[in-house]
């Protein structure tokens, strides 16, 4: 189930994914051959997202539950196992690679480590430059100018241009990958942790850079974090992952204030608060997270979730996403007792 947005109920949205899976087969032991029965870690399993024009959709969970499989798969950097990736109403799982490359300039990727995604043997005026010459879009003295352009865009300088990335900071550097996604004039970029790997002075910077460049371009993002603070400070609609499948999705205020899922309350009761007195209510789950390779039947989240009920591990598939007001969808049939909770705190 997919949730509306605030562009409009006429309006189609600019990404939509439908059911996507993202399936990584395991090297196949003897007893995999013998038996016929290879297995298979179970990335993303069965997604449904809608981002629209100029949204920012951030994306959270645990590290391994999935956020970068689903993005990577979006945009076609993984080859799906199943389901649908629409980009303007069209199937880009159904395209060629011929006729997906038309489509590249359009989608952009912007990784976490800004150092490992730079070729340390380019300059910057090639990194940046190198889409520019895939697209056929600039050359010559035209082309040194759009690169110059582009790194004063992000915040560097022109004579930036012919340095290497190990001369830069790691703030720096990530102004440089998100340089080359701007160079084709991409309308959608997913920004995946894109700040993780910055002190947090810097991580404000690029945060606000990516929010100013947002609003000059009409970009839209899907960002993907760890950080839920991060995420609050950027994103318009949320979306909560566990185990390769959502299990809460809402605008920010809808997820913040507060969250009914019983996964979301937990990673939120994660985040540090700067006030050393502070004594809130930790929520430490039990037990571990189960192997993407064997998942737990019917919701993933049972074996650790405080209200789990006998029925939960019963399902033939895992729950559905339900409406609850708003643009608010809840991926549990009994998130009415932690609103009751929540309900009886506040009075």
């Amino acid at each position: 189930m997919s949730v509306d947005n605030d562009a409009g109920a006429d309006d189609e949205p600019l990404v939509k994914i439908e059911g996507l899976k993202k399936h990584y087969s395991t090297d196949e032991g003897l007893l995999d051959r013998i038996i016929g029965d290879p297995q298979s870690v179970k990335a993303v399993d069965g997604v449904d997202l809608e981002i629209a024009e100029g949204e920012t959709l951030g994306l959270v969970g645990e590290s391994g539950c999935g956020k970068s499989s689903l993005g990577r798969t979006m945009l076609g950097l993984e080859e799906p196992t199943d389901g649908s990736v629409y980009y303007d109403g069209v199937d880009l799982t159904e395209l060629s690679s011929s006729e997906l490359r038309d489509y590249r300039k359009d989608l952009q990727f912007v990784f976490q480590n800004p150092f490992a995604s730079l070729n340390p043997r380019l300059t910057v005026s090639d990194i940046v430059g190198e889409a520019l010459d895939v697209h056929g879009l600039a050359e010559g003295g035209e082309r040194e100018e759009r690169v110059e352009e582009l790194l004063e865009t992000v915040g560097l300088q022109s004579s930036h241009a012919s340095r290497y990335p190990h001369e830069f900071s790691g703030g720096q550097r990530q102004r440089i990958g998100i340089a080359r996604a701007l160079a084709v004039d991409p309308e959608f970029i997913v920004c995946d942790e894109p700040v993780s790997a910055l002190d947090v002075s810097v991580q404000a910077q690029i945060l606000n850079l990516l929010e100013d460049l947002q609003e000059e371009f009409g970009l839209s993002y899907l960002f993907i974090a760890h950080d839920l603070s991060v995420v609050e400070h950027i994103a318009d609609r949320i979306a909560v992952m566990y185990l390769g499948e959502i299990v809460e999705v809402g605008t920010t205020e809808e997820i913040f204030s507060p969250p009914y899922h019983p996964y979301t309350r937990a990673l939120l009761s994660a985040i540090p608060e700067p006030d050393p007195l502070w004594e809130g209510d930790r929520i430490i789950l039990e037990g571990t997270v189960p192997s993407p390779i064997n998942p737990p039947s019917g919701c993933k989240f049972h074996t650790r979730c405080p209200i789990a009920h006998d029925e939960c591990a019963e399902w033939n598939d895992h729950p559905d996403l339900e409406a609850v007001g708003g643009q608010h969808s809840i991926a549990c049939p009994f998130h009415e007792e932690i609103e009751d909770e929540v309900d009886a705190a506040a009075d």
